[in-house]
């Protein structure tokens, strides 16, 4: 009876960790940051790897234009913006091991500054993962390198390492 509470315990874990592991979400941050500093360095993060920024998406811009259209005046970002981008070598390798994986290309990095906090600054991407029956290895370990870059771009990005 005594290993009941225990064993449940460590399953707990096991699957917290686990889901920790598997966030389709990654956001690093910096403070005391200027939003245009972040996304420059974001910037420049991508472009020194020999990758070309195929579109900029104003976020920001876009809620406060069409807040009042829809009903809201509410300002959420001091600035947001999605920097999109591809590398034909890890695209080429998503997709030669299952042509399905044309939905992560291309690869999105968004960087933002809230209006409560101005000075902090975020870089996030969601993680280019499929799970489940009939993903092959080849597959996973594809967007697993993907995953990899967009980290190193992310954490660049925000000064880390």
């Amino acid at each position: 009876m005594r290993r009941q509470p225990t064993l449940c315990l460590l399953a707990a874990l096991c699957l917290a960790a686990g889901a920790a592991a598997a966030q389709p979400v990654v956001s690093y941050s910096k403070a005391g940051a200027k939003f245009a500093d972040v996304r420059d360095d974001l910037k420049n993060a991508i472009e020194s790897r020999g990758f070309v920024i195929d579109y900029q998406s104003q976020i920001g811009a876009m809620l406060e234009r069409t807040g009042k259209d829809v009903g809201s005046a509410k300002k959420v970002y001091e600035d947001a913006q999605a920097l999109q981008f591809c590398s034909a070598q890890l695209s080429r390798k998503m997709m030669e091991a299952d042509p399905a994986n044309v939905v992560m290309c291309p690869y999105t990095l968004v960087v933002y500054a809230t209006a409560g906090q101005p000075d902090r600054v975020f870089v996030t991407y969601r993680r280019p993962l499929r799970q489940g029956q009939g993903v092959s290895p080849a597959s996973q370990a594809a967007l697993r390198e993907v995953d990899a870059l967009l980290d190193k771009i992310a954490r660049e990005a925000v000064g880390r390492k």
